[in-house]
C-alpha cells in the first residue's frame, strides 16, 4: 500500500492494468448476458421477468461493495494519511451511486409485475434509498466545499458514519418483515438458486466488479491529473 502511495508508481500500474481490465470486463459481460438471456430458463412463477435479476442483483451487490470501498479508503486516509486514499473514495462515489440508482430502477421495474407496485417502503428498499442519499450527500460535500483538505475531512466522516447503513441493507430482510426474499446465493448451507440461473448471475457479478475496477482506475487517474493541474495553477498564482 505504501509503495502505491507515490502517484507516479500508481499511475504506471494503473496504465498497465486498465486495458486488461476492460478486456476481461467485456468478456465477462458477453458470457454473462448470453447465459442470462439465452441459456437460463424462465422462472416457474415469474416467467421471463426473472431476467431483470441478472442486472438488478449485481447492481445491488456493487452498490454495497463500492460504499464499503469508500469507507475503507476513508479509514485509511484517517489512520495512515495515505495520499491516494481520499482520491480512491472520492472517485468511487459516482460509480457506486450509478450502481445504486440502477439497483433501485431495475428493482422498481421488477417489483411492478411481482408486487403490483412500482415502490413500497419496505426495509430493503428504504435502506437502499438511504444509501443513495448517502452517495449523493458525499458527492455534494466535494462539490460544495472548495478547499480540498476541508472537503476531505468532512467527506471522511460522512463515509465512515454512513457505513452503518451497509449492514442494515444487507440484513434488513432478516431483521424486519420485507417483500424481498432472504439471501439465496451467499448462504451457509449453499445457494438455493438452480445452477442454470446461478452461473450467469455469478458471471454478471464478476462483470460488474471488473467494470467497477476499470472505471475506478480511470477516474482515479483523471482525479490525480486534475489535482496536479490545480497545484500547478496555485503555484503559478503564488509566483505571480
Amino acid at each position: 500500500m505504501q509503495y502505491l502511495a507515490n502517484p507516479t508508481r500508481f499511475l504506471k500500474l494503473a496504465n498497465a492494468l486498465i486495458p486488461y481490465l476492460w478486456a476481461v470486463t467485456c468478456g465477462l459481460f458477453a458470457i454473462g448476458l448470453y447465459g442470462a438471456l439465452v441459456t437460463s430458463p424462465p422462472d416457474y412463477q415469474q416467467g421471463e421477468t426473472v431476467r431483470i435479476m441478472y442486472v438488478h442483483v449485481p447492481a445491488a451487490w456493487m452498490a454495497l461493495f463500492v460504499y464499503s470501498v469508500m469507507a475503507l479508503a476513508s479509514a485509511v486516509a484517517v489512520i495512515f494519511r495515505h495520499p491516494l486514499a481520499d482520491v480512491a473514495a472520492k472517485t468511487a462515489a459516482p460509480i457506486g451511486a450509478a450502481f445504486c440508482f440502477l439497483a433501485l430502477a431495475t428493482g422498481s421495474l421488477w417489483g411492478k409485475p411481482m408486487w403490483g407496485a412500482w415502490w413500497v417502503w419496505d426495509a430493503r428498499l428504504t435502506s437502499m434509498f438511504v444509501l443513495m442519499l448517502l452517495y449523493l450527500g458525499y458527492m455534494a460535500i466535494w462539490s460544495a466545499i472548495e478547499e480540498p483538505h476541508r472537503a476531505a475531512m468532512v467527506a471522511r466522516i460522512v463515509a465512515l458514519v454512513g457505513f452503518v447503513n451497509v449492514p442494515i441493507v444487507k440484513f434488513s430482510v432478516d431483521w424486519w418483515n420485507s417483500l424481498h426474499q432472504p439471501a439465496s446465493v451467499f448462504r451457509m448451507d449453499g445457494p438455493t438458486i438452480a445452477a442454470p440461473m446461478l452461473w450467469p448471475l455469478l458471471i454478471m457479478g464478476l462483470a460488474y466488479t471488473f467494470l467497477f475496477l476499470s472505471l475506478h482506475l480511470v477516474a482515479m487517474r483523471a482525479e490525480i491529473a486534475a489535482r496536479k493541474i490545480r497545484q500547478t495553477q496555485i503555484a503559478e498564482i503564488g509566483e505571480g
